[in-house]
């Protein structure tokens, strides 16, 4: 680690504590140089996969906009925020799983409506009816039964 004040490349570890929630490590650090002392933080770096849509675009995944569609979907529904979290939870667990770089929005869609046909079967419906670009009341008599 490169000491900030006069730019030595040699710095000792003092001291290290975990954080209060043990999510990031604190290091106090001593310049072998100029001996000043100076804190790092250390976390680790979560890279879940970018998005490619369906025109060939790329986007960065976005936890908010992947919530807000389940919750449009849950609208009026019983569902806990607690559930909505667990399930948002797992969809993140499975990206990150996958080890993926990209991952297409299809596949995306598709672990939200597992995830909404696991919680309520009404909120799997709607979201399937939108992302599926149901077209005619037979498509939508199909996915009914298929439940």
């Amino acid at each position: 680690m490169r000491c900030p004040f006069c730019s030595h490349q040699e710095t000792q570890v003092v001291e290290t504590r975990e954080g209060d929630e043990g999510d990031v490590v604190r290091r106090r650090r001593r310049c072998l140089s100029c001996d000043k002392r100076f804190t790092t933080y250390e976390r680790a770096e979560i890279a879940l996969p970018a998005v490619v849509k369906k025109d060939g675009t790329r986007a960065e995944f976005e936890p908010a906009k992947l919530r807000a569609s389940m919750l449009l979907a849950l609208r009026k529904r019983p569902v806990s925020i607690e559930q909505i979290d667990a399930a948002l939870a797992r969809i993140e667990e499975k990206l990150l799983a996958s080890g993926a770089r990209e991952m297409p929005s299809t596949k995306l869609g598709e672990l939200v409506m597992r995830e909404l046909k696991r919680i309520d079967k009404v909120a799997y419906v709607r979201f399937a009816s939108v992302y599926r670009s149901f077209e005619d009341v037979d498509e939508f008599r199909q996915l009914i039964r298929d439940i």
